[in-house]
């Protein structure tokens, strides 16, 4: 008989969002670039002054589910790049 699957790595793996996706991702708004903010787990575009939510290693690129940015918070971003 097999063992059990791990549910506990399983759900670790599933709770990391795959980097290839991520590169592939645009703005739904502004259709630009998109910058990972792996603290916070969201996905910033600077253009349209919104962070996108991600949810069990899943990106929502919805406007509607979006956060707008501080002004500090894009000047921020702006000096990182």
């Amino acid at each position: 008989m097999s063992n059990p699957p791990n549910i506990e790595a399983s759900g670790a793996r599933a709770n990391r969002t795959d980097p290839d996706l991520l590169s592939l991702l645009v703005c739904p708004q502004t259709r630009g670039p998109l910058i990972f903010d792996r603290a916070e787990k969201e996905l910033i575009s600077l253009q349209a002054g919104l962070a996108f939510p991600i949810r069990d290693a899943v990106p929502v690129m919805l406007v509607e589910a979006a956060r707008v940015l501080s002004e500090a918070e894009r000047a921020r971003w702006h000096s990182k790049r």
